[in-house]
């Protein structure tokens, strides 16, 4: 069995991430394992930057990352409170799968446990899937959690 020292949990903070809190709270501390949280803020597409002035979007994105980091704080609190000696958390800006992929490469993650929303038909086809992305282009294994069960 392969040994799994480090996780990586990318989160959403909805509701339905709490399938996959548990899981990986499960797993961290049935391993030993230390457990990083992950919060992806996904960046606006350059056509919608270019119109909002530079000093406003500037402003927008420093309050939407500190209530970003508000909410981790309070996420880790609600799920992972026990397991304070073995948890860290990042909050990024960018692209979900890429910066997923990349936090898990430059921390050198055995895993990564994320949930996944069910979306189906057109939704899925205009949203895409970050998860599926990630389980695309992944070189450690992934675990997704569906948010109902």
């Amino acid at each position: 069995m392969a040994e799994i020292k480090l996780i990586v949990y990318a989160t959403d903070f909805s509701e339905g991430a709490a399938r996959a809190a548990a899981l990986a709270h499960t797993l961290a501390r049935a391993h030993g394992a230390r457990l990083h949280l992950l919060h992806v803020i996904t960046e606006l597409g350059d056509k919608h930057r270019r119109s909002i002035p530079a000093s406003v979007m500037e402003a927008f994105v420093q309050e939407v990352k500190n209530q970003a980091i508000k909410d981790m704080h309070d996420f880790a609190g609600r799920f992972f409170a026990d397991l304070a000696d073995k948890l860290d958390s990042d909050v990024v800006i960018g692209s979900g799968a890429e910066e997923i992929l990349a936090q898990a490469e430059r921390l050198g993650a055995d895993l990564i446990l994320m949930g996944t929303h069910g979306r189906r038909g057109v939704e899925k086809l205009l949203v895409g899937s970050t998860t599926e992305r990630v389980i695309r282009k992944s070189a450690i294994p992934v675990l997704t959690v569906p948010e109902r069960g």
